[in-house]
């Protein structure tokens, strides 16, 4: 498969909405290039599985680490479909950034 459809939650564009236009850039950049092989790294791919932790139920999602911005993007597959769902963009402050995360796939039954 080459290039995976990246989809959005109504959510996740409020995220981007509250980022300003040089950290965008640098996200889209860094979604784009996931985009082209988002499986775990041990799989060959970019994505960087979490695991359940902190009383979250985050395995089978992985995240994108953003270390100079501060920022996490946190995203789901659907592996049968192509598809990578970003679920959240947000910054990593007191596991805020999971808790949301959690709180949208259990939502949308990722």
């Amino acid at each position: 498969m080459s290039k995976w459809d990246v989809v959005y939650l109504p959510e996740t564009w409020d995220d981007i909405r509250r980022i300003d236009s040089g950290q965008l850039r640098q996200i889209k950049k860094g979604i784009e290039k996931t985009a082209q092989n988002p499986l775990p790294q041990s799989e060959g791919g970019y994505g960087k599985p979490l695991r359940n932790q902190a009383g979250l139920e985050l395995a089978g999602l992985y995240k994108i680490k953003f270390k100079k911005l501060g920022r996490r993007v946190v995203y789901a597959l659907e592996r049968e479909n192509g598809k990578m769902t970003v679920i959240v963009i947000a910054a990593r402050e007191d596991f805020d950034v999971y808790i949301s995360a959690e709180k949208r796939r259990i939502k949308y039954g990722l």
